[in-house]
């Protein structure tokens, strides 16, 4: 069996997605579609823009997004998933190569969630920090002793957490796990606690676009971030989504019961080998590759 997976933020960079464009007319119509669904010609920014301006959040997710769904149309007939699961907004796109939902409707939700979560960001000043080589419950138990708003956010894998917050308790947090012994413990250049409660105004406004899209039942089991099981009722899909913004990303949860239930491989649909790196921090013999088009 075969795991498809999907990567989220921090996949882009420049020039993303310019050979898919000029080689197939299929991805051609798809990007254009998407240069008008947004408003905007995201491809020239895409294609030519600098790293800066892909880092704009209207940019970075709905870029991500393409090129991932793009990459697996053009898999044709060889893009028979197994299961699926997406890192964090890596979601919304398996869910649009998994059946779940059309391509403009996931678009247009991916670009609702960018505009809301940068909203979010700016009522309180917040980030994130990386923590390496602490077990996470010693990650969970410092978070929870922090008076700030202070969380985990993404468990990467085993040794690799991601931690979301207010300014300060992060500040507060990087000290308390240097001093409990972390490799390292620094702070990302992000704008915003991602995964965490202070995303909680960007999950309302999410919740009516969601609420009022129209979801399918997948072709296959879609391992879902809010608690790493697989799903095809599109209820229950729609719920997880909801409450994603505001709950961890349970990555190396999913990956681990991808391979208890039987995969084989990874392919990592999209820029970047990011999640490529990630399964080999669970299972180092576990064969990851790119997706092929």
């Amino acid at each position: 069996m075969k795991a498809f997976v999907f990567p989220g933020q921090g996949a882009q960079f420049p020039g993303m997605g310019k050979d898919l464009y000029e080689q197939h007319d299929v991805a051609r119509e798809m990007f254009e579609k998407a240069n008008q669904i947004l408003g905007f010609r995201i491809t020239d920014i895409m294609f030519a823009g600098t790293e800066e301006e892909l880092k704009q959040t209207k940019v970075t997710q709905p870029a991500i997004f393409l090129h991932s769904v793009i990459t697996a149309k053009l898999m044709g007939e060889n893009f028979k998933p197994d299961m699926v699961a997406g890192h964090s907004l890596g979601e919304f796109s398996a869910l649009v190569a998994a059946g779940a939902m059309s391509f403009e409707a996931g678009l247009q939700l991916v670009s609702r969630r960018a505009l809301a979560m940068q909203k979010a960001c700016e009522i309180t000043p917040s980030t994130m920090a990386a923590i390496l080589s602490l077990d996470d419950e010693v990650v969970e138990k410092l978070c929870a002793e922090i008076e700030q708003t202070v969380v985990p956010a993404n468990y990467n894998c085993p040794g690799q957490l991601v931690i979301s917050g207010t300014r300060e308790g992060i500040e507060i947090a990087v000290e308390k796990m240097k001093a409990a012994g972390a490799a390292k413990a620094v702070i990302l250049p992000v704008g915003g606690a991602f995964h965490s409660p202070l995303m909680q105004p960007a999950a309302a406004e999410l919740q009516q676009a969601i609420e009022a899209t129209e979801f399918h039942v997948p072709i296959c089991q879609v391992y879902q971030n809010v608690d790493a099981k697989p799903v095809n009722d599109p209820l229950i899909i729609k719920q997880n989504l909801i409450l994603q913004l505001t709950s961890p990303v349970r990555w190396t949860q999913i990956m681990r019961n991808m391979i208890a239930d039987g995969a084989l491989s990874f392919v990592e649909v999209g820029p970047g080998k990011v999640l490529q790196g990630l399964v080999k921090k669970v299972d180092r013999k576990m064969p990851a590759e790119s997706a092929i088009v």
